[in-house]
């Protein structure tokens, strides 16, 4: 595994959105780390295969925080999963302006969880993965 940057924990900023992202699949981590160089302190990181995820979001499976990365806002509890994580990240950091008006163009966004959907079923694939084993199967 490559190493990842030094990602804020949620215990390091409990008022920070938290980011349930995919830590064993090389693609997410490097999406992770672009999105980490964007954001000015209003995330912190969990992997979804650390025991926490589980405990932040208990009405999640695993098999549904294994199909996308997730946001939780920790004031509300509320959740947004893929493409509606991307349109909510797009709202909150002030780097993220070029995809603003791209994620809220009216009606797309159908079009853009069918896109974000494609990319996270193949993305072990994406980061050359082998996934011989079975380890890295997406239900």
């Amino acid at each position: 595994m490559h190493s990842t940057v030094d990602l804020p924990d949620p215990e390091s900023n409990p008022t920070a959105n938290v980011v349930i992202w995919d830590s064993h699949c090389n693609f997410c981590r490097s999406q992770i780390e672009r999105l980490k160089r964007w954001d000015s302190g209003k995330l912190c990181y969990l992997s979804l295969h650390d025991e926490r995820a589980k405990q932040l979001c208990p009405e999640l499976s695993e098999e549904q925080l294994m199909e996308q990365m997730w946001v939780v806002e920790p004031s509300t509890k509320s959740k947004f999963g893929g493409a509606d994580a991307a349109r909510y990240l797009s709202r909150r950091l002030p780097k993220l302006w070029w995809l603003l008006p791209i994620m809220h163009i009216p009606f797309m966004m159908p079009l853009w969880r069918w896109c974000y959907q494609q990319i996270a079923k193949r993305r072990y694939k994406i980061s050359g993965k082998n996934c011989d084993s079975g380890t890295c199967r997406i239900p």
